[in-house]
């Protein structure tokens, strides 16, 4: 860049600054105006759109509860205090998740938490050791609880604190209501994360009984149509994430409901960007 290039870029952002100094007069007076100015450093090119979108992501965190970002109770990957270790490995195996519940009698009966990777010195590959001296409970880890209520913001604190990654989640009555983890949290401000065990090709439509589907957000529209045999057009939009969003007129959250041409759709995850997962009910003949 020339020197007369830089030195206009370098007005231009001295500019901006004293238009915010002068505008704030020392600080924010309302949220309203927090943003403004969030947007105008957009504008002026001083952030592009992926940082912006984590300011905002950020702002939101304090208005998001613990109940708009977990996963569902019917959704958690649990697994049972008297399993062995022929029946853990392939759970945790095919799930890809590091962190497990592990329940007694219901899901209600939180004993603690498995990490994978305490099972890693159980395995039968390895020299010396005896798989038939697994005991499930000596591997327990604490586990935490937090209300459904709870902010998002506070949440990430607590997790800081405790230097934990996974909660339970508890409805006004004591029950679970689902789990939480960091990165549920984290994903509210840079977006889904997709780590080396997701996989691209895994099923995005599952079958929970006759009628009732879990749904990627992402599936595309012609794949949704093929499996369910709709009728959707692919024009506007690619995914069935996109086609919900516009029928809502609003990006929605966790439990609003909609319905389409005879399937209702349910959200069951959301982050301020899109929908993630969705439930789909077809109408009965």
């Amino acid at each position: 860049m020339s020197e007369e290039g830089e030195s206009s870029n370098e007005t231009s952002i001295s500019r901006w600054w004293r238009k915010v100094a002068h505008r704030l007069g020392g600080g924010p007076r309302t949220r309203k105006e927090l943003l403004d100015v969030l947007q105008e450093a957009r504008d002026s090119q001083l952030m592009d759109a992926d940082a912006l979108a984590m300011f905002l992501g950020v702002l939101e965190t304090d208005e998001l509860q613990v109940r708009d970002i977990m996963v569902p109770r019917s959704q958690m990957v649990v697994v049972e205090r008297d399993w062995s270790i022929e029946q853990l490995l392939p759970v945790v195996v095919e799930s890809g998740h590091s962190r497990f519940p592990v329940i007694g009698d219901s899901r209600d009966e939180i004993l603690g938490i498995l990490l994978a990777k305490d099972l890693l010195r159980f395995s039968s590959s390895l020299p010396g050791v005896e798989t038939g001296r697994f005991d499930l409970d000596r591997c327990l880890r604490p586990v935490s609880f937090v209300p459904e209520s709870k902010r998002v913001n506070v949440l990430l604190k607590d997790f800081k604190r405790g230097r934990s990654h996974m909660a339970m989640v508890v409805d006004e009555y004591g029950g679970v209501a689902g789990l939480v983890t960091i990165e549920d949290v984290l994903e509210q401000i840079v977006g889904e994360i997709d780590d080396e065990y997701d996989d691209d090709d895994a099923a995005r439509i599952l079958k929970q009984d006759d009628r009732r589907f879990v749904v990627h957000g992402l599936t595309s529209i012609e794949e949704f149509n093929k499996y369910f045999g709709s009728h959707f057009p692919t024009e506007d939009y690619d995914t069935i994430g996109g086609l919900v969003v516009h029928r809502f007129g609003h990006m929605p959250k966790r439990g609003e409901s909609v319905r389409i041409e005879g399937f209702g759709f349910n959200v069951q995850r959301a982050d301020n960007r899109r929908v993630l997962q969705l439930q789909v009910t077809v109408a009965g003949e």
